[in-house]
């Protein structure tokens, strides 16, 4: 049975006092009542060794939002999946829309992390998905395919089977917009199919898929209900313990 899974993306918000606090609200939260299904927040690389401490990561897995394409050395400023991994952190997310449109990080760039992170034994969040002009020329199937085999379609079925893929159309990221639950569920379904092409049905049946953009409480059990959403990352609603938690509960 592929796992169910809601994952925080903080992004580059919460000083590290703040995030402790928010990180210490969930984990309380979801102590006192248990999750349907597994949580993971992301945070900045400053806050996760901090946060490892007291997270209870039976509950709550703790992940970070990028790591180098480097495995060591004179590269100031990188951190990589190596020293992610000493924090206590489990996940990494890789190949978000934003670094990918703001930092210029390419395929080969993305197949490099995801091969480091694979390595150091982080599960990688792996983010795919089209923008406005290519889902207004009918082009997300092509887009999503060509970023899967350019950084993930390398791995051996025994590595693939540590990716989680979150399907965000950068279109509706921060946008207020949302991709209709059929749209979602159809462009999902054409993932796994993929996967399926390239792996085999067994391997796209265990694969998590997860949705992000712009998901909230509100719009989330019916995004959920969808045979091939597996669940979201989620951006600006994982700032605030019950925005985060009324997500989370969308699987009860």
């Amino acid at each position: 049975m592929r796992k169910k899974i809601v994952a925080g993306n903080w992004k580059m918000n919460m000083n590290l006092q703040d995030g402790v606090a928010l990180a210490k609200e969930l984990n309380d939260t979801l102590t006192a009542e248990r999750p349907n299904c597994d949580v993971v927040i992301c945070t900045p690389f400053i806050h996760l060794a901090s946060i490892a401490q007291f997270l209870n990561q039976d509950i709550i897995g703790l992940g970070a939002e990028n790591c180098a394409d480097k495995e060591k050395g004179a590269f100031t400023g990188e951190v990589s999946a190596e020293m992610v991994k000493s924090t206590g952190a489990q996940y990494v997310i890789l190949g978000h829309s934003e670094r990918r449109e703001y930092y210029n990080e390419t395929p080969e760039i993305l197949k490099e992390k995801v091969l480091l992170a694979l390595k150091n034994n982080l599960k990688v969040i792996f983010c795919i998905g089209e923008t406005l002009a290519e889902r207004e020329a009918e082009k997300q199937n092509e887009v999503v395919k060509a970023e899967l085999e350019g950084s993930v379609f390398n791995l051996s079925e025994e590595d693939f089977r540590k990716i989680i893929i979150a399907y965000e159309p950068i279109w509706a990221i921060g946008t207020g917009k949302t991709a209709t639950a059929e749209q979602a569920e159809e462009i999902h379904a054409y993932i796994r199919s993929i996967i399926a092409e390239k792996y085999g049905q067994a391997v796209a049946d265990d694969t998590s898929i997860l949705y992000g953009g712009s998901c909230k409480a509100s719009n989330a059990p019916e995004l959920f209900a969808k045979p091939d959403i597996d669940g979201g990352l989620i951006g600006g609603a994982s700032l605030k313990a019950p925005d985060f938690k009324g997500i989370i509960d969308a699987w009860k």
